[in-house]
């Protein structure tokens, strides 16, 4: 038990849907469901604030062109992404408790690919996705950001809206120590964290990468917003792992489903959460193949 105020995040959407058993495919991803059968996103958004998520994520990860193609997403992109707005804000003001609602703001031109990135594409993407959201969203979650670039558009787009804004970056499964902590785009995590404050970004977090690679990377995240001192002391830290085996640089999410590490088990999982708090981190939660199970596991502990 620690006696520091964390702040839980949800569990990864895809590999819930899968499991609870609603639509679920590729290249759609966790964007199947909401186009087929929303009841199941309720569902998930339920299932972790049982759990005792104090934070839920908008199902809008996959509504890009990227899952759902270019014809969809123009004609329904904006309306989808309002529909995942609209459940995870019902779910939240349903809820026993205070549940907030981060709205959940991709890598529009593909998970883990910095070298896919392109500003002129993403922009309008990026532009009907916080249109749609703004009305049921407490604050931003741009996440799995695999460059400084991606975040600086995000930033751009919802500009200064009031509503606070968390940047998520992806690291380099496998960097450690002795490089030091580095993006997928190779950018060292310093260089993002940075970044983050200038953007005026209120947390800085990592996700979707493995678990072994977030406590040096908190770590260089602490480091640096005490070298920068002043308001970038309280930026917050947080760190939502997956539970897949090791993606290297040639991999995108959306290419094979991937396979789920056994040892990755709650009390496996809480083991990793009680050295990022220890490391700083005062916000946590899971990504892929991390479920509600992992998150009652947190909340017993935290």
């Amino acid at each position: 038990m620690t006696d520091t105020a964390i702040t839980l995040l949800d569990g990864g959407t895809g590999r819930e849907l899968k499991r609870i058993g609603a639509p679920f495919q590729q290249p759609e991803w966790s964007a199947l469901a909401l186009i087929e059968a929303p009841e199941y996103v309720r569902r998930v958004h339920e299932a972790y604030v049982g759990s005792g998520a104090d934070v839920i994520t908008t199902n809008s990860y996959a509504v890009v062109p990227f899952h759902i193609g270019a014809e969809r997403f123009a004609a329904h992109g904006a309306a989808l992404a309002a529909l995942s707005g609209r459940l995870a804000r019902e779910v939240a003001d349903a809820a026993p408790r205070i549940v907030a609602v981060a709205g959940s703001l991709p890598p529009i031109c593909g998970s883990y690919r910095s070298d896919w990135f392109e500003a002129s594409v993403a922009r309008p993407v990026l532009a009907t996705l916080v249109g749609a959201l703004r009305p049921y969203v407490d604050h931003w979650l741009a996440e799995t950001l695999s460059a400084i670039e991606e975040a600086e558009l995000v930033r751009e787009i919802v500009d200064a809206d009031g509503k606070p804004l968390w940047l998520s970056f992806t690291l380099e499964d496998g960097s450690g120590a002795a490089a030091g902590p580095r993006l997928r785009s190779g950018q060292r995590v310093a260089d993002a964290v940075e970044a983050a404050v200038r953007l005026r970004s209120t947390a800085v977090l990592f996700n979707c990468s493995q678990p072994e690679v977030m406590g040096e990377a908190v770590t260089a995240a602490r480091k640096a917003l005490d070298r920068l001192g002043g308001a970038a002391r309280a930026v917050r830290i947080g760190v939502y792992a997956n539970a897949f085996p090791p993606q290297g640089a040639a991999a995108e999410a959306n290419s094979t489903l991937l396979d789920i590490r056994a040892d990755l088990t709650p009390p496996g999982y809480l083991e990793w959460a009680r050295e990022w708090a220890g490391r700083g981190a005062t916000i946590i939660g899971g990504c892929c193949g991390i479920g509600p199970e992992h998150i009652a596991a947190l909340r017993a502990e935290f």
